[in-house]
């Protein structure tokens, strides 16, 4: 079993139910850890690249306006299972605005296990 993660990904997202984070891009601060059958690696095509976390989340982003970072958590934790070596996923999600000045973020994690 490989761990692949990535630490502290920065996306702009079209987030948040309130009305005063309609039509305004937050950022997220996105943690992906990932539980991947591949043992030992010699090439790239071993495991996953770790890039293509931060294209799914660029790309979800991109999508529209999702109000829930729980969504946009689980939305992301699919797309990393679009690997079919990838047997567990964290996605832990960050908005650091949400409730500044009084906390450096609030958010979410989630852990989804490939069904």
């Amino acid at each position: 079993m490989t761990k692949v993660f990535v630490r502290a990904l920065k996306v702009e997202a079209w987030i948040g139910v309130y009305d005063h984070e309609h039509g305004r891009r937050q950022p997220l601060v996105i943690d992906v850890e990932l539980d991947v059958a591949a043992s030992h690696c010699e090439r790239l095509g071993d495991t996953v690249n770790y890039e293509t976390i931060g294209q799914a989340a660029r790309s979800i982003a991109d999508e529209g306006h999702i109000d829930l970072v729980e969504t946009f958590a689980e939305r992301l934790a699919q797309a990393c299972f679009s690997d079919s070596r990838v047997t567990r996923a964290r996605v832990r999600v960050e908005k650091p605005l949400a409730l500044a000045p009084h906390a450096a973020a609030a958010g979410v994690e989630i852990t989804a296990v490939r069904a």
